[in-house]
C-alpha cells in the first residue's frame, strides 16, 4: 500500500505542475517589475482612511475566524475527543460518517459564529451589507449546511474505497475523490448558486448588444449573460465566470449593471471573457483534482500501518483536520496561481477594449465600493490574496496599452 500511496502522491504532483506548466501565464505582460503609481494619485485621503480602517478589522476578525476553525478541526483530529465523540453516534457506518462530519463542521462553525457576527456588524456600519440579520443567518445557515454535504461525500467517498478496497484504496479514492471535486465545480453554478441568488437573463438592449460583440472579439462562445440580484446581500460591484462545458456562464451583480458606467460594465465583461477564453474554471479545477490525488497519496502514507484505522467512522474527526490544515496551507499557493490568471484575464481585458481610462476607473470604483486597502501587508497580500491589487492592476494597464 505504500508503493501505491507513493505512485497516487507522484501522479498527482506531475499532473498538478504540468498543469500549472502548461496553462497558468506566469508572465502574463510584457517587461520587468511593475512601477505602482502612489496611492494618493488614485484614491482620496479619506477614501485611503475609510478603506485602511475598514480593511484591518475585517483583516484580523477572518484571519481569526480561520485559526479558531484550524484549532477546533485539529483538537477533534488530533485528540482523543473526535474519536470518543464519534463513538457515541448511534446507526451504521455510513450513518456515524455523516453525523461525525456534521458535528465537526458545525463545531468549527458555531465556535467562529460571533467572529463572523462581529464581521458582518462591520460590513453594516460601513454600508457594504444590505441583509437584515434573520436573512444573513438565514445564508450562514444554508453554507453550513452546504459544508456538511460537501464533508460527508468525501467521507463516505473515503471510508467506503478504504472498507471496499483495502489494498487498492489509495488509488481508487484518489480517482472517486478527484472525480467528485470536477463534478462538485460542473454542478456548482446550477445547484449551489441558486440557493443565495436569484439569475435573470441580461435584458434584451444596447448593453447586452455589446457584450455579446465583445465576447464575439475575444472568440468566447456565450449562450446567455445573467444578472444575479446582488443588492439585497450588498453594495459592492463584482463579475464572475464559473462552471464550465455546458454549466459555464457569465454573472454580473445587479449593482454593477445599474449604477456603473457603460465603458466600465464592458471593462469588467471583458476580464471576465477573458477566463471564459481560457477556460479558467476547467484548468482549476484539474488542479483541484490533481490535489485531491496528492492529498490522497498523503494520507496513505501517513497512515501507514494504522490503516485499519480508516476504515472505522471513528477516523472522520482525524480526516477533516487534516483536511482543514491541508487547505489552510495550501492557500498561497492558490493565489499565486490566481492572481496570474486575474492578471490575464486583466490583459485580454485590455487588449480587447483598448480602453485605459474605463479600466482604470473601474479598478478604482471596485476599490472605493468594496473597501479594499490598496496597498495591504505583503504578508497578508502574499498568503491570502486571489487577486493582484488595484494599483498593480492599474500598472499593468499602462505597461500593456504602453500610455
Amino acid at each position: 500500500m505504500t508503493r501505491l500511496s507513493w505512485l497516487v502522491l507522484s501522479v498527482g504532483a506531475v499532473a498538478f505542475v504540468v498543469i500549472a506548466w502548461l496553462l497558468i501565464p506566469w508572465h502574463p505582460y510584457p517587461g520587468g517589475p511593475l512601477r505602482l503609481p502612489p496611492a494618493d494619485s488614485v484614491f482620496s485621503h479619506a477614501e485611503l482612511a475609510r478603506a485602511t480602517a475598514y480593511s484591518h478589522d475585517a483583516r484580523w476578525l477572518g484571519r481569526g475566524a480561520l485559526v479558531v476553525s484550524v484549532i477546533v478541526a485539529c483538537l477533534l483530529g488530533f485528540t482523543p475527543a473526535g474519536r470518543l465523540m464519534t463513538c457515541r453516534l448511534p446507526g451504521p457506518w455510513p450513518v456515524r460518517a455523516v453525523l461525525a462530519a456534521a458535528v465537526v463542521v458545525l463545531a468549527g462553525r458555531l465556535l467562529t459564529l460571533p467572529l463572523d457576527i462581529a464581521l458582518q456588524h462591520e460590513e453594516r456600519r460601513y454600508g457594504l451589507s444590505t441583509q437584515p440579520w434573520w436573512a444573513w443567518l438565514r445564508d450562514e445557515g444554508v453554507s453550513a449546511g452546504i459544508a456538511i454535504v460537501a464533508a460527508a461525500l468525501a467521507v463516505l467517498a473515503l471510508l467506503g474505497c478504504t472498507r471496499r478496497w483495502r489494498r487498492t484504496w489509495p488509488l481508487v479514492a484518489g480517482l472517486v475523490l478527484a472525480g467528485l471535486v470536477v463534478l462538485g465545480s460542473f454542478v456548482y453554478p446550477v445547484l449551489v448558486e441558486p440557493l443565495f441568488n436569484h439569475f435573470t437573463p441580461l435584458p434584451d438592449g444596447p448593453l447586452r448588444s455589446q457584450v455579446m460583440a465583445l465576447a464575439k472579439k475575444e472568440g468566447v462562445h456565450v449562450d446567455d449573460v445573467l444578472v444575479a440580484d446582488a443588492s439585497r446581500r450588498t453594495t459592492t460591484l463584482n463579475a464572475y465566470v464559473d462552471g464550465f462545458g455546458s454549466t459555464r456562464r457569465v454573472v454580473l451583480y445587479d449593482t454593477l449593471v445599474r449604477s456603473t458606467p457603460r465603458r466600465e460594465v464592458l471593462s469588467v465583461v471583458a476580464h471576465e471573457l477573458g477566463h471564459a477564453k481560457h477556460d479558467d474554471v476547467a484548468v482549476g479545477t484539474g488542479l483541484g483534482a490533481a490535489g485531491a490525488l496528492v492529498a490522497v497519496g498523503l494520507l496513505g502514507l501517513i497512515a501507514g500501518r494504522r490503516y485499519a484505522g480508516l476504515t472505522d467512522p471513528a477516523a472522520v474527526p482525524l480526516l477533516l483536520a487534516l483536511f482543514v490544515l491541508g487547505s489552510a496551507l495550501a492557500t498561497p499557493i492558490e493565489n499565486v496561481i490566481s492572481r496570474q490568471v486575474e492578471t490575464r484575464a486583466d490583459v485580454d481585458a485590455l487588449r480587447t477594449t483598448r480602453d485605459l481610462g474605463a479600466f482604470v476607473a473601474v479598478q478604482r470604483e471596485l476599490d472605493v465600493r468594496s473597501l479594499t486597502d490598496p496597498t495591504p501587508p505583503a504578508f497578508s497580500q502574499w498568503w491570502f490574496g486571489s487577486h493582484p491589487t488595484s494599483l498593480q492592476r492599474i500598472a499593468v494597464a499602462h505597461r500593456v496599452l504602453g500610455e
